[in-house]
């Protein structure tokens, strides 16, 4: 029986639960109005994606260091700090967006010291996931801790689901398309200021367990939950954890995880490629290119859709029908496909949210998939260093893929949607005849 806490009191556990809310909601709010701002600046769509780039490189290079450091420094040091980048990012883009589209700076320069600040983001805001995972796993007992991590990621889910939801009711008189940057990076420093005023601090006394995660800048990005097996991870009955045994280094092209790795290389660049499409694509079939301050309510309210779907593949198919990993990364990558077709056809709202939704219902079942059948593929004690390989995978995929596929999009949408749909028909195959039926 655990001799430490064994529950989070509610009060720490929903501040926990705000920091990933708005981190998460800020994000994809951002992304629904991005497109318009673009537009209003007379930038190309591939420079909007690729002012993300930067920020998602940084993500994937430091994350896993911020989740070693807060083993060493303390948890809520690390949240706090994650946060601090949350809120000079989005209050210095906001500051920049509305000088530019003020007529202040250039399109270019605008552009330019938006990727600066938004770097801000990878930099620093990859500090607090992880540690908001570490924190509520070595506080919990072992009845507790799977459904404290639960909720730590519907925090996360929720927030796609908000950001999109709010971000139109952000454009507010004075503030226009930055209001939601503006309004987010105030809520920021709310929590900011409850972290450090209400959250005790912490002294860490062994390893964390948090997930090292994708950044949150599209609603397909969710943590990964460590499963809780004492046996196999080294765990006392005391709740803290013994040192693990060298072991060999694992790599990605090892056997047993390069079908996994394959697909999650293919499955994610695809759904990068749709999500960097699809706010300009709306802003052209229904017209707004001219009127870009209005694009922002149909690109939130698709974006919700698709984060909704996602949500009901995670927390509701998957347990409910048991479905293998095998099984998830085939049909979810099948039900991808199947969606990419209505967009890349559709001239109206409803058929593009609608096509949006099945294929994210897809990516939904795709994503956990080949995440646990990476983890299936290697013994307990190479759990650690599969679910690195994991993350890399999941973050490569949203450093250059968004911006190609906008590129490809602006020179010809045929290919673009040929390009996602052959990615997308690749890791069927792979789910057929690489992967072994025994994994589900």
């Amino acid at each position: 029986m655990s001799t430490g806490v064994d529950r989070l009191p509610k009060e720490r556990m929903a501040l926990l639960f705000a920091v990933m809310l708005v981190t998460a909601a800020g994000n994809t709010a951002m992304q629904s109005v991005m497109p318009s701002i673009g537009t209003r600046l007379g930038v190309a769509d591939v420079w909007v994606s690729l002012a993300y780039s930067w920020s998602a490189l940084l993500w994937v290079m430091l994350a896993p260091f911020w989740a070693r450091r807060s083993d060493r420094r303390g948890r809520k040091a690390m949240m706090a700090l994650g946060v601090i980048g949350f809120i000079l990012s989005f209050g210095f883009c906001g500051a920049v967006l509305h000088f530019g589209l003020d007529g202040w700076f250039g399109a270019a320069l605008t552009m330019g010291l938006f990727a600066l600040f938004r770097s801000f983001y990878g930099l620093l805001g990859s500090a607090a996931p992880p540690a908001v995972q570490a924190y509520v796993a070595s506080r919990t007992g072992r009845a507790d801790r799977t459904k404290a991590l639960s909720l730590v990621a519907s925090s996360f889910g929720l927030g796609t689901v908000l950001g999109p939801a709010l971000a139109p009711l952000m454009i507010l008189p004075g503030l226009g398309l930055v209001g939601p940057f503006i309004i987010f990076s105030v809520l920021g420093v709310i929590v900011l200021i409850l972290l450090r005023t209400r959250l005790p601090d912490d002294d860490p006394r062994f390893a964390g367990r948090g997930a090292v995660m994708a950044e949150p800048f599209s609603a397909s990005s969710n943590p990964r939950l460590v499963e809780d097996e004492p046996e196999e991870t080294g765990e006392e009955p005391d709740g803290s954890e013994t040192p693990h045994r060298a072991i060999e280094r694992l790599r990605w092209t090892d056997r047993r995880l390069r079908p996994w790795m394959l697909a999650g290389l293919f499955g994610g660049h695809a759904q990068a490629m749709l999500l960097g499409v699809i706010g300009f694509l709306l802003l052209d079939r229904l017209g707004l290119r001219g009127d870009p301050d209005a694009g922002a309510g149909p690109v939130g309210l698709v974006l919700m859709s698709g984060a909704v779907a996602t949500l009901l593949a995670q927390w509701g198919l998957i347990p409910m029908l048991g479905l293998g990993p095998r099984t998830s990364t085939l049909w979810g990558m099948g039900l991808a496909a199947l969606g990419i077709v209505p967009i890349a056809t559709g001239d109206d709202l409803h058929t593009i949210a609608v096509g949006f939704a099945v294929a994210s219902l897809g990516f939904g079942l795709f994503r956990p998939g080949f995440t646990s059948g990476a983890s299936l593929a290697v013994s307990p004690l190479e759990q650690g260093q599969a679910a690195g390989i994991v993350a890399s995978v999941n973050g490569a995929a949203y450093i250059a893929a968004p911006a190609i596929g906008v590129w490809l999009y602006s020179h010809s949408q045929w290919l673009a949607w040929g390009v996602m749909e052959a990615l997308a028909l690749i890791v069927v195959l792979l789910s057929l005849m690489a992967v072994r039926r025994e994994f589900g």
